[in-house]
């Protein structure tokens, strides 16, 4: 009976060894295999303070179309990429503007809305898909600068309302 015992326990530590390996590889190949999905999430994540120190396109003013200001302090630009919305805290910033329309009267474009909220004492940032329409044309420091800006969500939205209208002079 001693005999036995011997070959049974070295049978239990391959098998369980093996499982072990198997196991660590496995996790290992799944975590590698996330390497990718891992980067692009973060590539894709939101920015809300962050976004607001975006690369800015080329903004001129041109052919005397309206500015905007950013939180109606910022220097003037011309189709803006970024717009701060809360200029308070820097939460909540449109991002990612494509200008379809840009005129003398009013501006309509698409981007995503991004907000930073604290969670239990964790900020985490969402986006928003959203158009944007700036309207209110004035003389504001002697240049042409739109006034107001009306967010349209495309579907869940930051506050629990469809439209927000926020103020830019």
């Amino acid at each position: 009976m001693t005999d036995r015992g011997g070959p049974r326990w070295g049978r239990g530590r391959t098998a369980l060894l093996a499982f072990a390996v198997v196991t660590a590889l496995a996790a290992g190949g799944v975590w590698l295999g996330q390497t990718s999905d891992r980067a692009s999430a973060v590539d894709a994540a939101p920015k809300t303070s962050a976004a607001v120190q975006d690369v800015k396109e080329d903004s001129k003013p041109s052919d005397g179309l309206p500015t905007v200001r950013d939180c109606g302090i910022g220097a003037p630009e011309v189709k803006p990429r970024v717009i701060t919305l809360t200029c308070t805290d820097v939460g909540m910033v449109a991002t990612e503007i494509s200008w379809k329309k840009y005129g003398a009267k009013d501006a309509l474009g698409v981007g995503v809305v991004q907000v930073e909220k604290t969670a239990g004492g964790a900020e985490t940032d969402a986006g928003f898909p959203a158009t944007f329409r700036l309207y209110g044309p004035k003389r504001v420091d002697g240049g042409l600068a739109f006034t107001g800006l009306e967010v349209t969500y495309e579907g869940s939205t930051p506050l629990g309302d469809t439209t927000e209208m926020y103020n830019l002079a």
